[in-house]
C-alpha cells in the first residue's frame, strides 16, 4: 500500500474495442475526431473531439465512456481470449500460473454451480460473527475480516516510512464505510440525501435476501448507517489527506494502546500474523480514537450488524444474481449506469486484479514489441531533457533549490512496459469452484503479501500496475514513474503517428509523471523518496503561490450543472497536466523528428501536438458519474483537463492564433515551469 500514488486517470469502467495500429498519419491524428463547427479558440475540447463524443454515445453499461476507457476494453477482450484458452488447455500442471489462470476463469464463468452454492461458502463467516458475545471476541473478528478483504472498521496495511524510505512500516488508515467518501454522509445538498435514502434501502434488501424480516432489515441498515455516518463524521477529508504530514503519525504500541485503551494493538498485530510490529504510522488519530469510543458505546448486537452487512457488501458480486443484481442497483443509483456488465467481463476484471501479473506474462508476449519500448524509452529521454533544461532556466527558483531538484530528477527511476522480476503466485491455492472461494484466497494471498513486506528492505523491482494497465504512475516514496504497455496503443502511442501527436499525447502523460515529482505533494519528498524539505523558503513560497493559482482557477469549473470542482483536492493532478503538457511540447522540439514534421490536412506540428493531447481526454459522462468523481478523484474532469490546462500554455495560444479576451486564456496565467 504506498498512501500516494500519482496517476495519470482514476480506473474505473472498461469500453469498446478500438482500431488497431495504423500506418496512416492522418488516422492517427484522428481528424475524424473534430468538430470544425466548434472555435479552437472558445471551446478546444469540443473542438477536438465533439465529432468523437457524438458518435460514441454513452452506453448503458458505462457511466464514462473516453479514450482511455476504449483501450481499457480492447486489452480487456485480449485478456478475455487469454483466458479462454488457457482455461480450455487440457492437463495444465497443477500449481502452475495456467492452472490457476485457468480454473479461477472456469469458476467465475461457472453460473450455474454460483447459483447451486448459493451463500453457503460465506456461512463459516456469518457464523464467526454469531458467536460475538463480548468487545474481546469483536477484535478478533475484525482482525479475521480484514484478511478476507472485507472493510472492517479501518484499514491496515504498508508503506514506505516517510523518514526513511528504504524502510517499509505497518500503516493503519481511516475506512469502515460503504460509501465512496465520507461527503456522501455528511453534505447537505438534496442529491447526497438522497443517495444515503437509496444506500439504506439498499442495505435492507440485502438483509432480506439473507433471509431477514422486512422489519428486521429496516432497523438493521439503520444500524448501520449509524456507525458509517460516526465513522465518516471522524474521518479526514481528501483534501486533508492531501499533505503529507497529515497523515504520517509513527506511535509505538504503548502510544497505540494509550490511544486506543479499549483496542488491543497487540493482539490485533497477532491475529495478523505479525507479532514482531512494535510500531506503525497512525495515519489518522483523531478517527482512531473515535472508532475507540464506537468500540464501548456500540451495543455487540449492532457491531454483529455492522459486520454482516461489510461481508455481503463485499462479497455480493460474486454470488447468485440476487445479490449480483442487488449489488448493481445501488451502483447504478451512485454512477447513473444503465446495465449490468456481461459475467465475462465482470470475471476479467476479478481475475485482472487476483492474478494480474501472471496474466500480464501472456499479455505482453503477444502484444508488446522490444521497438515499442524502445520508441516510448526515447521519447521519456527527451522529456527528461526538457524538465532538466526547464529547471536550468527557471527564472524564480534559486541556484541551490534548482540543484536539489536536478539531483531528484536525475535519480528518478523511469520503467517501461512491465516489470523485470514478475509475481511468485506459487503461495496462491485456486482451483475450480466454487467461484467466491477464489477470490477469498486471492484476497487473503494479497493482503498477506502486503503485510509480510512490513520490516523488510523495500523491493525497487516491485511495480504496483499490471503491464496491461492502462494508466501510469509516480511513486514520490520511491522517485520512480512507470508507463505500463497498456498505454502504449492508440490513442495515446503509435509507432506510425507522427512525432508531434505522440508526443502531445503519451509525451504529455510521460511529462505528467515527471512533474507528479515536483507538484505541490511530490516536491516535499526529496531524491531518496523521503519527506523532508529541499526548498529555501523563498522559493517554496513562490511555489505555493503558483499551485494555488491552479486550485483558484480550476474551483470556479462545475459539473453536473452546478457542483464545483474541488480546486484543492485536484491540485495535484492540474499541476501534473500543466507541467506534462509543457513539457511534452518542449520536447517535440527538442526532438530530431520535429525537424521533419509537416504540415498535415492545414494543421500544423505545433497544432497536432495538441489535438493529439486534447484526443486523450475524448468522453462521454453521466451527471451521476461527474458528481461521484468530482468528491472521489483527485483528477479534473475531462473537459477541463484540456481547456482548463491549455488556456495556461502560451504556446497553445500561439498554435492556434487565440487573441484575448477568449475562454482559451486564463486570466491570470498559472505558471509552475
Amino acid at each position: 500500500m504506498h498512501y500516494f500514488i500519482y496517476c495519470i486517470l482514476l480506473l474505473s469502467c472498461l469500453t469498446t474495442v478500438q482500431a488497431a495500429k495504423t500506418s496512416s498519419t492522418s488516422v492517427a491524428l484522428h481528424l475524424d475526431w473534430l468538430n470544425p463547427q466548434i472555435d479552437p479558440k472558445q471551446n478546444f475540447y469540443q473542438y477536438a473531439n465533439g465529432g468523437w463524443l457524438k458518435t460514441h454515445p454513452l452506453p448503458h453499461d458505462y457511466a464514462r465512456w473516453g479514450a482511455f476507457q476504449v483501450l481499457q476494453e480492447k486489452n480487456q477482450h485480449i485478456i478475455h481470449h487469454i483466458l479462454e484458452a488457457i482455461a480450455n488447455t487440457p492437463n495444465k500442471k497443477p500449481g502452475s500460473n495456467e492452472q490457476k489462470i485457468g480454473d479461477f476463469y472456469f469458476s467465475g464463468m461457472d453460473e450455474v454451480a454460483i447459483n447451486a452454492a448459493g451463500i453457503t461458502p460465506l456461512h463459516s463467516e456469518f457464523d464467526r460473527i454469531t458467536n460475538i458475545k463480548t468487545l474481546s471476541d469483536l477484535q478478533p473478528v475484525i482482525s479475521h475480516l480484514q484478511i478476507l478483504g472485507v472493510d472492517a472498521l479501518f484499514n491496515f496495511g504498508q508503506m514506505q516510512d516517510y523518514l526513511n524510505s528504504k524502510k517499509v512500516i505497518g500503516v493503519a488508515l481511516q475506512g469502515g464505510l460503504g460509501l465512496p467518501d465520507r461527503d456522501y454522509y455528511l453534505r447537505k445538498e438534496s442529491k447526497f440525501i438522497k443517495i444515503r435514502a437509496q444506500y439504506q434501502q439498499h442495505i435492507a434488501k440485502m438483509f432480506t435476501l439473507l433471509g431477514n424480516s422486512k422489519k428486521q432489515a429496516t432497523a438493521a441498515a439503520k444500524t448501520v448507517m449509524d456507525i458509517e455516518t460516526k465513522l465518516a463524521n471522524a474521518s479526514m477529508s481528501r483534501i486533508e489527506q492531501r499533505d503529507p504530514y497529515a497523515i504520517y503519525h509513527p506511535m509505538s504500541i504503548k502510544q497505540l494502546d494509550s490511544l486506543t485503551p479499549h483496542f488491543s494493538w497487540p493482539h490485533y498485530f497477532a491475529q495478523m500474523q505479525h507479532p514482531e510490529i512494535n510500531s506503525i504510522n497512525l495515519a489518522m488519530p483523531n478517527f482512531f480514537k473515535t472508532m475507540d469510543n464506537l468500540l464501548i458505546t456500540t451495543p455487540i448486537e449492532a457491531w454483529k450488524t455492522y459486520l454482516r452487512w461489510h461481508v455481503i457488501h463485499t462479497f455480493s458480486e460474486f454470488l447468485p444474481a440476487p445479490y449480483v443484481n442487488e449489488d448493481f442497483n445501488i451502483t447504478a443509483k451512485l454512477t447513473g449506469v444503465k446495465k449490468l456488465l456481461p459475467r465475462w467481463k465482470r470475471v476479467v476484471n476479478a481475475e485482472d486484479q487476483a492474478l494480474g501479473f501472471a496474466i500480464g506474462q501472456f499479455y505482453i508476449k503477444e502484444n508488446f514489441s522490444i521497438a515499442d519500448k524502445q520508441h516510448a524509452q526515447v521519447i521519456l529521454i527527451h522529456i527528461q531533457h526538457a524538465m532538466k533544461n526547464e529547471l536550468q532556466q527557471l527564472s524564480w527558483m534559486t541556484a541551490l533549490t534548482k540543484q536539489a531538484a536536478i539531483k531528484k530528477l536525475n535519480k528518478m527511476n523511469a520503467r517501461i512496459g512491465y516489470p523485470n522480476v514478475w509475481r511468485d503466485y506459487s503461495q496462491l491455492d485456486i482451483d475450480k469452484g466454487p467461484y467466491i472461494r477464489n477470490v477469498i484466497r486471492a484476497n487473503v494471498f494479497l493482503h498477506k503479501r502486503e503485510l509480510n513486506k512490513i520490516g523488510k528492505p523495500v523491493d525497487k523491482n516491485e511495480w504496483d500496475m499490471t503491464p496491461q494497465t492502462v494508466n501510469a504512475y509516480y511513486d514520490p516514496s520511491k522517485n520512480e514513474l512507470t508507463i505500463p504497455a497498456g498505454i502504449l496503443q492508440d490513442p495515446f502511442f503509435n509507432s506510425h503517428a507522427p512525432a508531434s501527436v505522440n508526443y502531445g499525447a503519451i509525451g504529455l502523460v510521460m511529462g505528467h509523471e515527471i512533474t507528479h515529482g515536483f507538484d505541490d505533494q511530490g516536491a516535499q519528498f526529496d531524491e531518496e523518496g523521503n519527506l523532508k524539505n529541499w526548498w529555501t523558503s523563498e522559493d517554496l513560497k513562490k511555489f505555493n503561490l503558483a499551485t494555488q493559482c491552479i486550485a483558484n482557477q480550476f474551483s470556479k469549473f462545475t459539473v453536473a450543472g452546478d457542483l464545483h470542482v474541488q480546486g484543492k483536492l485536484v491540485m495535484g493532478e492540474a499541476t501534473a497536466d500543466l507541467g506534462g503538457g509543457i513539457l511534452a511540447y518542449r520536447a517535440f522540439h527538442l526532438a530530431n523528428e520535429n525537424k521533419q514534421a509537416s504540415t498535415i490536412k492545414t494543421f500544423t506540428p505545433d497544432q497536432q501536438f495538441f489535438l493529439g493531447a486534447a484526443h486523450m481526454y475524448a468522453t462521454n459522462i453521466n451527471p451521476d458519474e461527474a458528481r461521484r468523481l468530482v468528491i472521489t478523484d483527485p483528477h479534473p474532469p475531462a473537459v477541463y483537463r484540456v481547456n482548463g490546462t491549455f488556456a495556461n500554455i502560451f504556446e497553445f495560444t500561439q498554435a492556434f492564433q487565440v487573441i484575448a479576451p477568449s475562454l482559451m486564456i486564463n486570466q491570470p496565467r498559472c505558471i509552475i515551469w
